[in-house]
């Protein structure tokens, strides 16, 4: 199926994408990484939203062909953007603090999210196996907490931790909100993309201006080549990412599930190449997670 193989291919992409926000927000204040991130997405879409606007004859036949919008449709892709400004805002801040093989788990636990909203509010009913896989994400979740305590991570008390958490059920809300964009609405890929990109320059904006006014003496701003990589990264990945959504019997659960096997390179950089600690624990809490999200992927009775 070709959305499941555009899936996995987003999941390299958002593994580099995870490592490279890493090394960008390291001694780096969060806020003009986060929006310098935005302002390369925005600066590559704006043009081919011009462009289609101006000469759409010729470009209509290509996959960046932003076709325009009507104000409800704009309205769905501004609330896209105060849902992933939020994520991100709040996923920045808790990369910026924690170890990356600590991090990338807590941010893999997304389809467990996803499944679990959609049954409490859509309706939707979990398989046995499912329930066995969402129970082993759990089971992993309390064996990274307690690897974590040896790196003075404390799952209960760690704030950052929360934040962490807190951006991926909004992650996992945007997921669900993406099949509806994408499904429901029928929205084209590049508009999508296109506008919740653009729209992220003004939800992202009071971040930075107050970044600017109160912070920005006691935290200098550094910039760095992984900033760029964020961005053309993160582009690659979405892109891929709404493409699979779009393509007719595209699971949204099953997308979900194994777009989040990026962590196995943003794990496998942060142990070889990042020098943190604990390999062989980490590595069995991986290992059991990857299980649970095989699980959930699968939906079999």
């Amino acid at each position: 199926m070709l959305w499941i193989g555009l899936t996995l291919l987003s999941a390299v992409a958002l593994g580099v994408y995870e490592v490279a926000k890493k090394v960008s927000v390291r001694d780096n204040p969060v806020a003009p990484v986060l929006y310098l991130n935005v302002v390369v997405c925005a600066a590559i879409w704006l043009p081919l939203v011009v462009w289609s606007r101006w000469s759409p004859s010729s470009v209509r036949v290509g996959l960046f062909y932003v076709r325009p919008l009507d104000a409800p449709e704009h309205l769905a892709l501004f609330i896209k953007s105060l849902l992933v400004g939020a994520s991100w805002s709040f996923a920045y801040f808790a990369v910026k603090q924690l170890p990356i093989t600590i991090s990338s788990p807590i941010r893999a636990t997304s389809p467990f999210w996803t499944i679990l909203i959609a049954t409490t509010l859509l309706d939707e009913r979990p398989t046995g196996w499912q329930w066995i896989g969402m129970s082993l994400v759990l089971v992993s979740f309390y064996a990274f907490s307690l690897v974590g305590r040896r790196e003075g991570v404390h799952f209960r008390r760690d704030k950052w931790v929360g934040l962490m958490l807190l951006a991926t059920l909004l992650a996992a809300v945007s997921s669900i909100y993406d099949r509806y964009l994408l499904q429901e609405l029928s929205l084209d890929v590049a508009a999508v993309q296109a506008w919740f990109s653009i729209y992220l320059l003004v939800v992202l904006l009071p971040l930075v201006v107050y970044w600017k006014w109160f912070d920005a003496k006691a935290s200098p701003f550094q910039w760095r080549w992984s900033i760029a990589a964020i961005a053309l990264a993160l582009l690659v990945a979405d892109f891929l990412y709404f493409t699979a959504i779009a393509q007719p019997g595209a699971m949204i659960s099953v997308i979900s599930t194994l777009r989040r096997t990026s962590i196995v390179i943003s794990f496998l950089i942060g142990i070889f190449v990042l020098g943190e600690k604990n390999l062989k624990q980490k590595s069995a809490c991986i290992a059991l997670l990857l299980c649970g999200i095989a699980l959930i992927a699968s939906g079999r009775r």
